[in-house]
Formats: structure tokens, sequence, C-alpha cells
């Protein structure tokens, strides 16, 4: 047995900086465990290599790997243990402590107990499945997120002509590197009447490379026996009713239709998930509903900013070192709920102390012009009113909450639009 204080699951962007966070406000590094299921600490973003990362966190334009590998150092500098290779199958909940099973090729069944836990095991992408797409199942199907892993870290091109299904970010990168590569980008098809990925994405990877985009388009088969020959799309006019339109000639279809927040471990601890983020409810000391479990990044909530993903993850490992330190974060009960509101998609965390400031990130439902995102409390108090330019799903929205009195419940998040829109 194996005894911690925390021990961190994932060695992804907010694992490290969690860990370095948690380090840092006072646990002893030799009380600290990273465990990662990978051979290699950075998560995915060790095959990021394209650049764009670090600019709000270190003041520079860096590559994924270049990002990875400061918090690397951060965590090697400060004498952090790293169990790489080694995968977490049981989370235990006892009344004083969590035991953790661990197994890995090097050190076999091992079981940890710790104080706390922090869950940073970040996201997984949707498949075919998951949107369902008709026709026949040939090989040249891929996710955006493999076929960049193949293409960035085991250099195998999976394709020469690519139809892309979905505008998320990782796609619209993948067909300029795609591009970049040799092969040619037909299409990229939107199920949605607006992009999905970041407008600098569409700009740098679509536009720059004369790149059609489709919004309001789906594939509705997939035409190949042994492999991938072409696609049927067809235009959707009022959201449900698809014409067809054009046939497309492929030989690899590549989806980037979402993120998953991976929380399978998360509910065999007991942990409950929201159905709008798929991640965990949290309070704003970023706990979950079982006491001693945190989370963050990708795996709470899908971030479209890896410097994002460190702020949050770092507040995190603050919030665990004050939990250790005097167990006073020990329910959600008798604090404020948060509420999504009009145009809100989701807003995290779902619970805010009375007597402490909060951060809430949120996105919209659908792109909005020049919209006022107030929120309320149910007493009909206007606790905060921004005026914004623009908001869109793809770009995640922060707002400062400013501690609130004790009379408050619960508040609402919401937008308000005028002249229609």
């Amino acid at each position: 047995m194996k005894n911690v204080d925390v021990l961190v699951i994932g060695a992804g962007a907010a694992g490290l900086a969690a860990a370095a966070s948690v380090c840092d406000n006072g646990i002893d590094p030799q009380k600290i465990v990273i465990v990662d299921r990978q051979d290699y600490a950075g998560g995915i973003l060790m095959q990021c290599i394209h650049n764009g990362f670090g600019l709000h966190t270190f003041g520079e334009e860096l590559t994924g790997p270049e990002y990875a590998q400061r918090y690397i150092d951060i965590v090697n500098a400060k004498k952090i243990e790293m169990l790489l290779s080694s995968t977490v199958v049981d989370i235990i909940n006892h009344d004083d402590c969590k035991e953790v099973i661990v197994i890995s090729p090097r050190q076999g069944l091992l079981r940890v107990k710790t104080k706390a836990i922090i869950l940073s095991m970040g996201c997984r992408e949707r498949t075919r499945g998951s949107i369902n797409i008709p026709g026949s199942r040939p090989a040249g199907i891929f996710t955006a997120g493999l076929v960049q892993k193949l293409v960035n870290m085991e250099g195998y091109m999976p394709g020469k002509e690519f139809v892309i299904v979905g505008s998320g970010d990782i796609g619209l990168i993948m067909a300029r590197r795609l591009t970049l590569e040799g092969a040619k980008v037909k299409a990229v098809l939107e199920i949605q009447p607006y992009p999905g990925g970041l407008e600098r994405n569409i700009v740098q990877c679509l536009d720059d490379f004369d790149i059609p985009l489709y919004t309001s388009h789906a594939v509705t088969n997939v035409i190949g026996t042994n492999r991938v020959k072409a696609v049927e799309v067809s235009e959707l006019t009022g959201g449900k009713t698809l014409i067809p339109k054009m046939k497309i000639d492929c030989d690899t279809l590549m989806l980037s239709v979402g993120l998953i927040p991976e929380n399978e471990l998360s509910l065999t601890a007991g942990v409950k998930l929201n159905p709008a983020t798929s991640g965990p409810f949290v309070s704003s000391d970023y706990m979950t509903n079982v006491k001693g479990i945190f989370a963050c990044g990708n795996v709470l909530h899908v971030h479209d900013l890896v410097d994002f993903v460190s702020d949050e993850s770092a507040a995190c490992g603050k919030a665990v070192v004050e939990f250790i330190s005097n167990n006073e974060i020990a329910s959600q009960d008798g604090n404020i709920t948060v509420h999504s509101g009009n145009m809100v998609r989701y807003v995290v965390p779902a619970v805010v102390k009375h007597s402490q400031p909060a951060v809430l990130r949120l996105r919209p439902v659908n792109p909005l012009e020049n919209p006022r995102i107030k929120i309320i409390s149910d007493t009909g108090t206007i606790l905060a009113d921004k005026k914004l330019q623009r908001a869109i799903p793809s770009e995640m929205i922060t707002l400062n909450l400013n501690s609130v009195d004790s009379n408050t419940k619960s508040i609402t998040v919401c937008f308000e639009v005028k002249n229609g829109n």
C-alpha cells in the first residue's frame, strides 16, 4: 500500500498543471503522484505539433509538445512522481480516504491510499456510431485525432483524398496539415448552419488553402466495399429536411464531430455527471459530489484553449490543498446553485459559495450578435451585466462573480439579445 496526499489521474495539460499547483501551495512533492496510462506525459498535446499554444500562460507562441514540455520540466524539477504506463481500474471510497487500484506492466497491481483525487483524464472523440452516418463499413473512416496521431507521431498518411465531417478545431487543423503533406481535402461538411471551430482556424486552415466549407450539410451515405470510394452529401433545410445534392469521390472520410469528457472512471467512483457537459457537477472549489474527488480540464468540460485548462487546473490544485489543510470543503449543501438560462448551453461550476468570489465558464447555444450576458439571483438582483460584441459556441466565455449575500439560494446566467437575434 502506497500512501500519498494527492493522486492525479492523467498526465496531460490539466494533470501536470494541477500537480504543480498542489506542490506550489504547500503539499510535499513526495506526497503527490501522477498516474497516466500512456508511456509518456503530455497527453494530447504531444500530437499537436502546430503552434498557437502558450500565449496566455507563457507569453509566447509554442507548439503542443513545447507547451507540454514546459510543464513536464516543472513537475520533474519539483520531483513529483509520475507513474506512466499505469492504468487506474478502480476508486474505492472510504470514510477517511480514497483507495485507488492501479495496474502497470512494471509494478503489477498497486494500491494507493490518498486524501484527495484530481480527475484530469481529458476527453475522447465522438465516432461514426455516435452520429449515425449511414452506408457501408469500408476501411478509410477515421476520427480526426487518430489521423493527427498517425501523421504527426507515427509518420503514416492514411489516405490521399479526404472529406472531413464536422468543423471542429482538430478537423480544421488537420485539413491544413493534410494539405501540407500532399493530400487533397475536397470538402469540410458541417451539419450546423455555422462553423464549429474557432474563427481564426477557419481563416488559417481553410480560407488560406482554398478548402471549401459547406455548412448545413451532412454525409447521407458512404460508398465503398473494401475501401471508401465516395460519399453522398445532402443539404439540410430547416434543420431537418435532407435535400440530395452531390457525390464526392474520396478514399478517406475523417470525422471531427466533437469531444466527450472521459468519465467512465468517474462514474465508478460515484461522481454525478452534468448532461450538458458530460463532465462532473462541481462546486466553485472544483470538488465533485464525492468528498475529496476533484475535476479539472477537459474531463470537466471541453476547452478551446489549453492555456485555460492550465488556469483552471492551477485553481483546482489550490482548492485541493485547502481541502486537505482544513477539510472545510465538505459539502455542496447550503451553497448557491447555478442555472443555465436563456441561450446558455452550460455553466461551470454548478455550485458557488456565498462568501467567495467565483469564476463562471459558459458557452451559448447558438451564435449571438451584440448580446448582453447577465447573472441574476433568485431574488431578482442583477449581480453582473456584461455587453459582448459576439458570442459563439466555439469560444468559451468567462465571467467573474463577486461574493453573494447569504440570502441568495440560486443564480441564473442568461443572454439577452435585441432586434430578434
